[in-house]
């Protein structure tokens, strides 16, 4: 997998604190922040996370490790189930046909990463929205949100967008030359749901 985990944030093993609430109103002040946050994120396209996911469609479901890079719009997500020992490969990008490897049998591939998962797998993850999902970032190629409420310091707290809630449970705050980014998220779409601690952030190409 290309580029290094850097400039990392570890996962902080205390308690995790009480969820935000959505607020009515957010303050001019944070309404800047939170642009500024975003049009940094926007400017920064190559990352990297590391953390831990739980997935189920349904009675269908599992948890593993997540590994995802993003380099020049191009994606490789790998997961892993420590319990079964199974992994899988996930590749592509604009222009690219999507590619799963690990499977018995061979690779998948197709023009849509989370048909092709939801087909290959069972697992129903909305991939091409999660690129910007797990920054904190509306999906730019899925629409407006149908909503977009933040909390009082004026970070994203639920987002409704391409038939998905996300919810943004816990924040690691902004440092020298990174900002503000998603700890806890979860998305659900019907009977199904994606949950993601992320241990670590990182630039990808360091």
């Amino acid at each position: 997998m290309a580029g290094a985990l850097g400039a990392c944030v570890s996962v902080d093993t205390r308690k995790a604190p009480p969820v935000a609430a959505e607020v009515a109103e957010v303050s001019a002040a944070a309404q800047a922040a939170e642009q500024a946050r975003q049009a940094a994120l926007r400017a920064q396209p190559d990352w990297v996370l590391q953390g831990r996911v739980a997935i189920s469609k349904g009675r269908n479901g599992g948890n593993g490790r997540i590994d995802w890079h993003q380099q020049s719009g191009q994606y490789q997500v790998s997961l892993a189930a420590p319990v079964t020992r199974q992994s899988w490969q996930l590749s592509g990008g604009p222009g690219q046909p999507v590619r799963l490897d690990g499977l018995e049998g061979g690779p998948r591939s197709g023009d849509d990463a989370g048909q092709v998962l939801l087909q290959a797998i069972g697992w129903e993850i909305p991939v091409e929205q999660l690129q910007d999902w797990v920054r904190g970032l509306p999906a730019e190629q899925a629409g407006a949100p149908d909503h977009l409420g933040f909390d009082a310091e004026g970070r994203p707290r639920v987002l409704r967008q391409f038939g998905w809630q996300v919810d943004y449970l816990d924040w690691y705050p902004a440092e020298a030359g990174r900002p503000a980014l998603p700890r806890r998220i979860e998305a659900v779409s019907g009977d199904a749901k994606v949950r993601l601690i992320v241990d670590a952030w990182g630039a990808d190409g360091q």
